[in-house]
This record gives structure tokens, sequence and C-alpha cells, in this order.
């Protein structure tokens, strides 16, 4: 859009008519991703604080825009890059936040983790070695005290306090693991998700909201026959990056629920109807 018919809609959105207002903002919302510097600037420059307002408003209706289409296109390109689609869910509440700065991050914790690894020697004691230079040396732990924070859900965050929740947390741990070419992979257990070690030869499972203690099927039995819930395949075996994705939203609404914060519960379903194929 032309910076001075840019500049002549911004001074329209200070009118009393709302059917002035509407078509203002309609009109800066089509113009789509170019116009996001132009609201970011005259987001900066504004003292009206209406004004300010719906330029917010306008600038987070064309973010949320993209966003969809963003998270679309991974769906439809087979959602094999997890980190990229944990990425896309923190750009819902931090929408510059680049891909490049989440890899960066893990590529920092590998380099931690890689002197320390062994690639000859039994599986669990290599899983070992992950939770001594996860839950030791970097620190990371479970968010219990302040469970049902968003910021939980949100890797960037949690990356940078060193506390998430079950997925997040099994989300950096299993990205670390398939980058030493361990097969560590994502498990949907009711209330709590886990991760599995599976090959040919063998299987177990971690639990890395309790610091990756390892258990067996066994466990897994009887957790489900103390939530008088019979046993599925689904609990056993590993699930899908978009499974993970789909559940970390769900987090996010049952986060924003609890917050009363309608609007962001709205929001976030309709993230999820985007890569459940419901939109």
């Amino acid at each position: 859009m032309d910076v001075s018919k840019f500049n002549a809609l911004i001074a329209l959105l200070d009118d009393e008519d709302s059917e002035v207002i509407a078509h203002v903002e309609q009109a800066l919302y089509t113009s789509g991703e170019p116009i996001i510097p132009l609201l970011e600037k005259a987001w900066e420059e504004q003292f009206n604080p209406i004004v300010q307002k719906r330029i917010e408003d306008i600038l987070h209706g064309v973010q949320f825009d993209i966003l969809k289409k963003r998270l679309q296109h991974w769906k439809d390109k087979g959602a094999q890059d997890l980190l990229e689609g944990m990425w896309l869910v923190c750009t819902y509440q931090y929408p510059d936040l680049e891909y490049n700065q989440l890899k960066s991050a893990l590529d920092q914790m590998y380099y931690e983790l890689w002197p320390e690894f062994k690639s000859d020697i039994w599986p669990m004691d290599q899983i070992r070695i992950i939770n001594n230079v996860l839950f030791t040396k970097l620190k990371f732990s479970p968010n219990t005290k302040n469970f049902h924070s968003p910021a939980n859900s949100l890797l960037n965050q949690v990356i940078e306090t060193k506390k998430g929740n079950p997925i997040s947390l099994c989300v950096i741990y299993m990205l670390l693991a398939q980058k030493l070419k361990l097969p560590v992979y994502g498990v949907n257990l009711p209330n709590l998700f886990i991760l599995t070690y599976k090959n040919d030869q063998t299987q177990f499972y971690i639990n890395v909201f309790n610091k990756g203690i390892l258990f067996t099927k066994e466990d897994i039995d009887q957790y489900l026959h103390q939530l008088n819930l019979s046993a599925m395949d689904i609990f056993y075996q590993p699930c899908s990056h978009l499974d993970i994705v789909a559940r970390v939203f769900r987090n996010l609404i049952g986060c924003f629920e609890k917050l009363g914060e309608a609007e962001r519960v709205k929001e976030v379903k309709v993230l999820l109807a985007c890569i459940e194929g419901k939109v």
C-alpha cells in the first residue's frame, strides 16, 4: 500500500462514524503481510490511545490470518518438522519470533549434550545421560507452581525459563534425542504426555515431567487402571507431530479458559481447527 494512502487511512481511525472506522479497518486488514511494518510504525508514533488500540487490533488480525495460513501449509506439507509446528504455536503470542531463534537455542543445548553422549552403550544408559544433562546440568524442571500458565506451552518461554509442562519438556527432550539419532517419540497418554524409546529390539517409556524416570508397559497398564480407562494402542505407541501440536493448542485453550480470556480461547480453537481439518 502507498504510504500516503496508508497515512490517510490511519488518520480516519479517529473518526466518530463507526461505518468509516469499519471501512478503514477492512481496507488495512485486507492489505495482508506487507502492511505489518507500517502498522507497527504507526502504533509506535500514535499518541491517541483509542487509535492505538484500533491499530493494535488490526495488526493482530493480520498476524492471526498469516498464522492460520502457515499452520495450514505446515499440515499440508506433512507436518514433518515438529520444531516448525511448535514455533508456529509460539507466534500466536510472539509474532516476531523467528524460527531460527528456537533452532539456535536447541542447537546450543545439543552442543552441551553431545560431548557427554555415548553411542555404544545400552539405550537406558543413553537416556540417563540425557536426563543428567537436561535436568542437572541445564536445570530444566517441571513448572508445578504455575502449571496452568500459557507460557508452559510456548517453547521459547520454556527454553528461557527452563520450566514447562509435560508436553513442552517432552518436545525439547525428543528433539535433542532425535538429533542424537535415538528412536524417541511422543506418546499421548490421558492427562500426561510422555516419550517412548522404540526400535525393533526394545521399547520403554520416559516420564520427562518426572526428570526422565524410566518405566514399562506394565506401568502404563497400572496407570490406565487407576484412571478406569481401557487399554488402547494410542496410549502405548508413538503419536504424530500433528497430534503433538494439537495437544499443545488444547493445553493453551485450557489455560486461557482458567484465566477467563474468552477471546483467546476462541482464537486458539480456530488455530486448532486449522490442523484438525475443520476449517
